[in-house]
């Protein structure tokens, strides 16, 4: 087992003023067919995406890291490389290697990113958008089930995950359904909310997608305009068939990814 020291800082690009690292364990097998690089980088997104490097975190240089771990320092450079391919780290000139972000990996079930958010330690808070009751459009009426016209409540809110916007979402629910008070959907997620109004989610259509982001898009996520962006519509149905929500989501891309279980049928 190898240890490496790894400076702390408190945020992003923002180094405190104590330098007391922090102890990482590595187990490196030289045995495995398995290249040490890539072991490398495995345990390092590993330590990254569980919150035990988080942003603003200094690796020390190349050189440095190859005499800690007894590795070649071509090694080093592989594995701290695939992580700044991924987005993971960024070399920055006169401060070394520093940890940016983790990517949120969400399965594709119905759940809420908020509570998926909390429950990988990504810290989630909310930015209300906007609140308030509007007409359905002809889609919004034919995924929830009512008329077209008729009085629905429209939320959008900005997602962030260690202060970063992770998404945009904007969902749709059949007025009178509960109570959307905004101190409440910035302090929680949409669905813990419904559950706790005895509201049992049973079941949804989801559909991904993606495309380019706009101007508007770019600057409320953070990208640069024309960023990749995986948009998702989801339809949630209660445990009596009934439309509950309806939302049109963008995830930035650089940030999040959804994960999917394959299964093989003979």
């Amino acid at each position: 087992m190898t240890r490496i020291p790894v400076i702390r800082t408190d945020g992003y690009a923002h180094p405190v003023t104590s330098t007391a690292p922090a102890q990482l364990d590595f187990a490196l097998d030289r045995s495995s067919p398995v290249p040490l690089y890539y072991q490398l980088a495995q345990q390092l997104e590993s330590a990254i995406e569980h919150g035990v490097l988080g942003p603003g975190s200094l690796l020390g240089n190349e050189i440095e890291l190859a005499g800690r771990l007894g590795l070649s320092r071509p090694t080093v450079r592989q594995a701290i490389q695939s992580l700044v391919d991924k987005g993971l780290l960024v070399r920055r000139r006169g401060v070394g290697t520093q940890v940016v972000h983790s990517q949120v990996k969400r399965p594709l079930e119905l759940s809420s990113l908020y509570d998926d958010l909390e429950a990988a330690g990504q810290s989630p808070t909310t930015r209300v958008l906007g609140n308030d009751v509007v007409p359905a459009s002809a889609e919004v009426a034919g995924a929830l089930g009512v008329a077209e016209g008729s009085a629905v409540h429209h939320v959008q809110r900005l997602r962030l995950a260690h202060g970063e916007p992770v998404a945009h979402l904007s969902n749709y629910v059949p007025e009178g359904l509960l109570s959307l008070d905004t101190a409440k959907l910035e302090a929680s997620g949409l669905y813990r909310m419904m559950r706790a109004a005895g509201i049992t989610l049973h079941s949804a259509r989801q559909s991904v997608g993606a495309r380019r982001a706009t101007a508007e898009e770019a600057e409320g996520l953070g990208e640069p305009e024309g960023a990749a962006l995986l948009t998702m519509q989801r339809t949630a149905y209660d445990d009596t068939g009934r439309a509950v929500e309806y939302g049109t989501h963008i995830y930035r891309a650089s940030r999040y990814s959804f994960e999917f279980q394959l299964l093989v049928r003979g």
